[in-house]
């Protein structure tokens, strides 16, 4: 869809899809809504774990993710799960598309902002529903996500993003908003300014 909500979303900045582009459908059936996904309140780093898994073997839940000192580190030391559920695939989606093009603090922020809307109740309660919601992000066509190639360093990082997101394990310098926007778009409506990360401008 390439409807732009002044604040459901979304910078364009982010890449471009268009309706020729292969897309995947999203499996329905296999959306699992997380009962217990972080709310903001709940943030904080969490503690280096006994045993780490395989991450050949393992999902994104079975990650133990490590203190680290900052974001970047944060991010090197996480593996990248072998398996991905649906909703951490259309997590990291979100902020592949959405801030691929930001710094990592620009990418938490934009995978944040999907973890609240689940846990806000004026939202779907899983991610994916979050990300396919009709006229919310532009580079959704038809209920679809375009391809990517998941073999990328790019990806790489931005599931690794995702799963930090959704852990809750690195604070967001824009904690709690529910939307966003590029930072060149002129703003509609009454929201509540959080922070601008990057290139985008967040709102709750």
């Amino acid at each position: 869809m390439a409807v732009t909500l002044g604040f459901a979303m979304l910078g364009t900045d982010a890449a471009t899809a268009h309706s020729q582009d292969a897309q995947v459908q999203v499996d329905q059936a296999r959306i699992y809504p997380d009962s217990n996904t972080t709310k903001p309140a709940d943030i904080a780093v969490q503690p280096l774990r006994d045993a780490a898994p395989d991450p050949a073997i393992a999902d994104e839940g079975d990650i133990a993710l490590p203190s680290a000192a900052t974001l970047a580190e944060l991010v090197d030391m996480v593996p990248v799960p072998a398996h991905l559920s649906s909703d951490i695939a259309c997590l990291a989606s979100a902020i592949y598309f959405e801030a691929k093009s930001e710094s990592l603090a620009g990418q938490l922020a934009v995978g944040r902002v999907i973890v609240a809307r689940t846990a806000s109740g004026q939202f779907p309660s899983s991610y994916c529903g979050v990300v396919l919601q009709h006229a919310q992000f532009s580079f959704v066509h038809r209920g679809a996500l375009p391809v990517i190639n998941r073999s990328s360093a790019l990806w790489q990082q931005v599931v690794k993003v995702a799963v930090i997101a959704h852990r809750g394990a690195w604070k967001s310098p824009a904690e709690g908003a529910l939307f966003f926007h590029a930072a060149h778009v002129r703003p509609a409506g009454r929201k509540v300014r959080v922070a601008q990360v990057d290139h985008q401008i967040f709102y709750r």
